[in-house]
């Protein structure tokens, strides 16, 4: 409650002096106490601040305003141990990256993916590959019911590569699933339709395949006679 209470706070100092930019550095000059409740209450399981945790409390506005980390070269390098210790603090929930059940479960998955969006940005390797095989998941569930999702449906090579790209560029403004979501759904309009034979019929379990015939004559093939 102390933490909640200085970061509604924070959000009050906000909106009274409007910064163009909000850092670290800001919130240490400019209120203190709250920057000193952050770092001894806001903690991720590698003990290091939860920016996103404070982030979540501020406006959307202010969100895009805060700026963490600077531009530069991450060195590559793979550490089991970082997504383990993530992983393991959430080891009794971790269906929810799969199969959440509410609001407040796509909350906790979402807390997971963003922390090892993180480790990720820092160069962790093995997080990117963890996050991809999770998420993965989550895109071909949007594929079955999402008609905004439907063109990237046998597109895996190329999901993964828009995986990275929302990674590498995800800052702290709302879920990463959402940033994904809206990547997939606005790049979609530029691919072209594709018909996998699989593809059901009906409730009958038939698929195209099965209606598929081939004149051998004219040496053409038609679907549904057509």
């Amino acid at each position: 409650m102390k933490l909640e209470t200085s970061l509604k706070e924070l959000n009050k100092l906000l909106h009274e002096m409007n910064p163009r930019q909000i850092t670290v550095s800001w919130i240490l000059t400019h209120s203190p106490k709250t920057y000193r409740m952050i770092s001894k209450y806001a903690r991720t399981p590698l003990n290091a601040i939860d920016w996103d945790l404070v982030t979540s409390y501020l406006d959307r506005t202010f969100q895009k305003r805060f700026v963490r980390y600077k531009n530069k070269l991450i060195k590559q390098h793979e550490n089991k141990e970082e997504i383990t210790k993530v992983l393991d603090t959430y080891k009794n929930k971790l269906y929810v990256c799969i199969a959440p059940h509410n609001e407040e479960d796509r909350n906790l998955r979402n807390k997971i993916f963003i922390m090892l969006v993180r480790l990720s940005q820092k160069g962790n390797i093995l997080a990117e590959q963890e996050l991809i095989e999770w998420v993965l998941y989550v895109i071909n569930e949007w594929s079955d019911k999402c008609p905004q999702i439907w063109k990237w449906r046998g597109r895996e090579g190329e999901v993964k590569l828009k995986i990275k790209a929302c990674i590498r560029c995800y800052k702290y403004t709302g879920s990463f699933l959402g940033y994904l979501f809206k990547t997939l759904e606005y790049s979609a309009r530029g691919l072209p339709y594709e018909i996998s034979l699989d593809d059901s019929v009906g409730k009958d379990g038939a698929t195209k395949i099965d209606f598929l015939s081939y004149d051998e004559e004219l040496r053409t093939a038609s679907l549904f006679g057509r």
